[in-house]
């Protein structure tokens, strides 16, 4: 491993559980020393992580990216709007296991804060997905707006009513009402995908999403990034589609990049990510050198 400087990041829970428990003794993780710039804005930056082709490390993304800005003592909140609850499940939420979370929150059923959980992490809280998620999108066809549900849900994020710095949402891998409203809520898109011809495909699809909503709901959706993951430098295929989306979108290409790792897919059968299940792999690092490249961008934007 590199040599680095080291900062201690403090309060790893133990129990997770509904958030404003804070244990009062609890144990220290390490990690890469990452820049701690804090947003000029008013209420988080919220930025969804989508992709409509699946397999293409977006649940991944987001845990793991969350987890590793909230390691850098910056206030997170991560929603799982995916109802096979992935997320939840990889911060210690099984599906079926919480009796209201996003599903409450985008029906109007609940509000923000009755639905946030925390995590081993104390600066990492999030809406985990309901057993009733799957079937959102066919109700919230019925209702007024319904691509604006969850930007009305998330309205106390704006008033400063919940202390976050940064929200990540999990995105479904579809074009449905569930990543429309995504879409709607986010300041940004944040697009993971492989250096594969299909995840070319894909990122042109996404594009033109990006634009509708752009054009209809939201005028000022930006796009985060693009992250190449489960990324193989030994292939020629790899090395030209990284080279091909560079040539395109230069400025938007993360210089990190997520290697294929077994870490990375052990680490949610034990409902953690991965720089609480092994920080020392390659997968986890990864992620924690992405963070310091979101948190720079994010210093250059203020």
């Amino acid at each position: 491993m590199m040599n680095r400087t080291y900062v201690d990041i403090l309060h790893v829970r133990k129990n997770p559980t509904q958030a404003g428990d804070r244990p009062p003794h609890a144990p220290v993780v390490r990690m890469a020393a990452v820049p701690v710039p804090r947003p000029a804005r008013k209420g988080p930056r919220i930025v969804a992580v989508s992709n409509q082709k699946g397999g293409e490390g977006k649940t991944t993304t987001a845990v793991n990216l969350a987890a590793s800005i909230a390691a850098a003592e910056h206030s997170v909140l991560l929603i799982d709007m995916d109802p096979q609850a992935n997320a939840s499940s990889s911060v210690g939420y099984p599906r079926g296991s919480v009796a209201q979370g996003t599903y409450e929150l985008l029906l109007g059923h609940v509000d923000l804060a009755a639905v946030i959980r925390t995590t081993e992490l104390a600066t990492l809280d999030i809406v985990p997905a309901s057993a009733d998620l799957a079937g959102a999108e066919v109700e919230l066809v019925g209702l007024d707006e319904p691509q604006t549900m969850l930007r009305r849900a998330l309205g106390s994020l704006r008033d400063g009513e919940q202390r976050y710095e940064y929200v990540l949402l999990d995105c479904p891998p579809s074009l449905g009402l569930l990543t429309v409203n995504a879409l709607v809520a986010a300041d940004s898109v944040l697009i993971p995908m492989q250096a594969k011809y299909f995840s070319l495909e894909g990122l042109g699809a996404l594009q033109g999403t990006i634009a509708k909503v752009r054009a209809a709901l939201n005028p000022d959706l930006d796009v985060e990034g693009i992250l190449f993951c489960m990324f193989d430098p030994r292939t020629n295929l790899s090395q030209q589609v990284v080279k091909e989306v560079r040539t395109h979108f230069a400025e938007l290409v993360y210089e990190t990049m997520i290697p294929i790792n077994v870490r990375l897919s052990e680490s949610p059968s034990h409902g953690k990510p991965a720089l609480l299940y092994d920080i020392e792999s390659r997968g986890a690092q990864a992620y924690l050198e992405l963070a310091r490249e979101v948190l720079a961008r994010a210093e250059s934007r203020a």
